[in-house]
């Protein structure tokens, strides 16, 4: 039968416009779920060319899918008259000159790109040497003065990292020498800002969990762990527009994390990666290499009431090892708090911030790399800005304070300086893990 008979007989369902639309979704999402199991099992072939094959096609994707959230932007900004559109600031208008020139535009095309007239562009450049805080077109370069100067870093800093919060920022940069408030960063934050602040925010932790029976208080490290699990996605959600219209939470759509924090400290003392939901067996098989690896048995155990918890095997395994397990109180804030959180931080700082790998052994090494940053480089707001590392070995590492202020009096190993020199190091070359220095610039 020829191709052409063959269409003779292709009925179409009634009524099959009205679903036209609705097919479309279900033909992308399924598409896209087709896609990621492909490039799930390309990225853990032993073939080099097929696993960076799969990483270049992942990359193509997410530049078509901004790309097309950029136009969906602009195509709603085109539509307010250029006189109504919010105008951009000093800052921002350099920051677009300094992209024209990198890129090559001419004005015509910066001014499309941007939604502004040919005019506003040719301005901006006819005024570009302007000086003094009314200048149209301004620069973020430090001067001598100390509150521009130590604004210039902190801004800088803000930039650099965008996750970091004011309280944060403090801390960091406390911990490398330079003395500031939480309340004085934030003041410098918004004297002048390069971009929409954005920093997490502050959550309280409980120095007590509270469980069902009693209280039961943290006193010295490795006294009481913390355990959970939960799922990172490793597409950007689990929606499908089809019945049960969430995808499987499994792998390729999804690791599985199980992590374990000495309450304490908040030091992350072991995790695990897994394809699929894990069994107690294999929760415990990791409670045998987190306790390997430590050293040493915790005395209590606090989880959620998830089934692997509550399981004879789970049980079984506390009784063996002296550790009484507790679980958290349904309902009651603050319960597991200090290991929700961890998990929160996990996922705000570390996975929404990369490409998830869809190799386990890619996987892997990014939550190590984030593990040994938390615990080692940053500052924790529920431990005074020390880190989980020097609360749990008991010895702080303390940088030589660094003073710009000319007439303030100077104490102890303090070391006045006129200029200094900020070196943010990212670890491994991950953008997500900064780690921050200050030095005396010459």
């Amino acid at each position: 039968m020829g191709v052409a008979h063959a269409r003779k007989y292709i009925v179409l369902p009634g009524g099959w416009p009205k679903t036209v639309k609705s097919a479309l979704l279900h033909a992308i999402s399924l598409a896209f779920n087709v896609m990621t199991v492909v490039h799930g099992k390309a990225a853990g072939s032993r073939n080099t060319r097929h696993r960076l094959q799969a990483y270049l096609d992942r990359a193509h994707t997410e530049i078509a899918l901004l790309k097309e959230e950029i136009a969906i932007k602009d195509a709603r900004w085109s539509r307010i008259q250029p006189r109504r559109r919010p105008y951009y600031g000093p800052i921002q208008r350099m920051r677009i000159l300094k992209l024209k020139a990198a890129r090559g535009w001419t004005a015509a095309q910066t001014a499309r790109i941007f939604l502004v007239t040919e005019a506003t562009i040719t301005s901006w450049l006819d005024r570009i040497d302007e000086e003094g805080e009314r200048a149209l077109v301004q620069t973020t370069e430090p001067v001598n003065r100390f509150p521009e100067f130590v604004g210039y870093l902190v801004r800088w800093l803000k930039a650099t990292c965008p996750l970091m919060g004011k309280v944060r920022i403090a801390q960091v940069l406390a911990r490398a020498g330079l003395v500031l408030g939480a309340t004085t960063v934030g003041r410098m934050l918004k004297w002048d800002r390069p971009i929409k602040e954005t920093g997490e925010m502050a959550v309280a932790e409980d120095d007590e969990v509270e469980v069902v029976t009693r209280v039961v208080t943290a006193k010295y490290p490795d006294h009481v762990w913390n355990l959970d699990l939960t799922v990172i996605p490793t597409t950007a959600g689990f929606w499908i527009p089809w019945f049960p219209f969430s995808k499987l939470q499994r792998w390729p759509f999804c690791w599985w994390l199980a992590v374990v924090i000495d309450h304490f400290s908040r030091r992350v003392n072991g995790f695990a990666i897994f394809r699929s939901e894990p069994s107690a067996g294999e929760v415990c098989d990791f409670l045998d290499r987190a306790v390997d690896r430590v050293g040493t048995k915790p005395k209590h155990i606090i989880t959620d009431q998830g089934g692997q918890f509550t399981s004879d095997e789970y049980l079984e395994w506390c009784d063996d090892h002296g550790a009484l397990p507790r679980c958290g109180a349904v309902g009651k804030k603050g319960s597991i708090a200090v290991v929700e959180r961890l998990i929160r931080s996990v996922k705000c700082e570390c996975t929404r911030q990369i490409r998830v790998p869809l190799d386990v052994d890619a996987m892997r090494k990014e939550i190590a790399l984030y593990a040994s940053w938390y615990n080692e480089s940053r500052p924790h707001q529920g431990l005074d800005g020390k880190t989980p590392a020097e609360v749990y070995s008991g010895v702080r590492r303390n940088a030589q304070s660094l003073e710009p202020r000319p007439r303030w009096p100077v104490h102890g190993d303090t070391k006045r300086v006129k200029r200094i020199k900020m070196v943010v190091k990212f670890l491994e070359g991950r953008r997500h893990l900064p780690i921050v220095e200050l030095k005396r610039a010459v």
